[in-house]
């Protein structure tokens, strides 16, 4: 008996790990899928009334209707890629062991998958339009939800890099690491600040640009002032990581207003198609696909409790959060590719520019602004999973 437990235990083990490989390399499939859904959303914005006029022969696409393109084509492959990642979702609900079919059907079964995920595009494509402009406004809703998690994910990242590189008050440890990185974070906040004013302030007049640049001097100010408080103490660490963070959602903000005005003349507006447009485009997708991906595997950020002690056979992250994560972000990219408006045309090789996104990230950075004041007194330890 003794002689055979050994190797079967062992086989077991092996099984086991081989499971769990697996589920963590489908993760980054399913990020593939998600980046080559994005390129196709843009492909039907800027090409798709040119190339696919096979679509033209579909009722809802008729000849000089344009109801299937730009905005309207965005919205539909959004729809497709909400309805492969829902799909997955319910059919991936409650999976808490390796050995169940729930955690084979999330890690493996891609010839089915591939089937399921080109059905769920073309379905978009039959419907009425008046479904697509229903999606279109609960696109919006969704968006903003998937801001949020993203913020929520971004809290427990900073409170984990402070609980990790901080030393606790009732300690001898002298942080140095993580005062580095401190003075570091607030002089390339504050650096940020003075560059915005230099690149988008060319006179007295732009007094929203003067505004908002001066707010988020304010609110950096504020944060490390609340950090350094005697109730709070939580140290400059992760008061510095938020300023960045808000400083990089006003610089955003700021770069999607409409190249147009006097206070917005860092550079000339680029022609449709120029290599720094090109390149520009390609990052922001590829930024679009890092956030729903980095917040997507965070699953630990989302759960009630975060106290359960995971065993050997467990899963090794929540699959239900990682696809409505991605459900959430095939809304959010929707709005980027669209700039928020659901009837206006957009120029090629554009995303996530115009007043509606500009006014989305001011939003986004006071509220994340605000949510950090009232996290500080309640963060949480745990790590976050990158």
């Amino acid at each position: 008996m003794i002689k055979v437990q050994g190797p079967v235990v062992l086989y077991q083990d092996g099984v086991r790990e081989a499971r769990r490989r697996q589920s963590l390399r489908a993760r980054y499939a399913y990020g593939l899928i998600f980046f080559a859904t994005n390129l196709l959303a843009w492909f039907v914005r800027d090409y798709g009334a040119k190339l696919l006029r096979g679509l033209h022969h579909v009722p809802v696409c008729g000849a000089g209707d344009s109801k299937c393109f730009q905005s309207g084509g965005v919205l539909r492959v959004s729809l497709g890629c909400f309805i492969f990642f829902w799909v997955m979702f319910v059919t991936t609900f409650g999976a808490r062991k390796l050995h169940e079919v729930r955690n084979s059907w999330h890690s493996g079964c891609w010839v089915m998958k591939f089937l399921v995920y080109a059905v769920s595009i073309v379905i978009p494509f039959i419907i009425p339009n008046i479904f697509i402009q229903l999606y279109g406004e609960i696109a919006r809703m969704g968006a903003g939800v998937f801001l949020l998690l993203q913020l929520i994910s971004m809290l427990h990242c900073i409170s984990w890099c402070n609980k990790r590189w901080m030393p606790d008050s009732r300690s001898n440890q002298c942080g140095l690491f993580g005062l580095f990185l401190s003075t570091i974070s607030f002089i390339a906040s504050f650096a940020g600040i003075a560059v915005l004013y230099v690149l988008y302030i060319s006179n007295s007049s732009c007094l929203f640009n003067i505004f908002t640049i001066t707010w988020t001097a304010i609110l950096v100010k504020i944060m490390m002032a609340v950090s350094l408080h005697s109730k709070v103490n939580e140290g400059l660490l992760s008061s510095g990581i938020m300023g960045l963070y808000i400083v990089f959602l006003c610089w955003s903000a700021l770069h999607s207003e409409p190249q147009t005005g006097k206070c917005h003349t860092q550079m000339k507006i680029a022609k449709d198609g120029d290599w720094a447009t090109i390149v520009s485009f390609i990052i922001a997708i590829c930024a679009i696909v890092m956030a729903t991906f980095s917040t997507g595997i965070d699953t630990r950020s989302f759960q009630f409790r975060n106290d359960e002690v995971q065993l050997e056979d467990d899963v090794p992250y929540s699959y239900q959060i990682f696809h409505i994560v991605f459900a959430m972000g095939a809304m959010y990219f929707a709005m980027l590719f669209i700039n928020w408006e659901l009837n206006h045309p957009t120029r090629k090789w554009s995303i996530d520019v115009g007043w509606a996104s500009t006014w989305v990230k001011i939003i986004n950075e006071w509220f994340a602004a605000s949510i950090y004041g009232k996290s500080t007194k309640n963060s949480s330890c745990l790590p976050c999973h990158f």
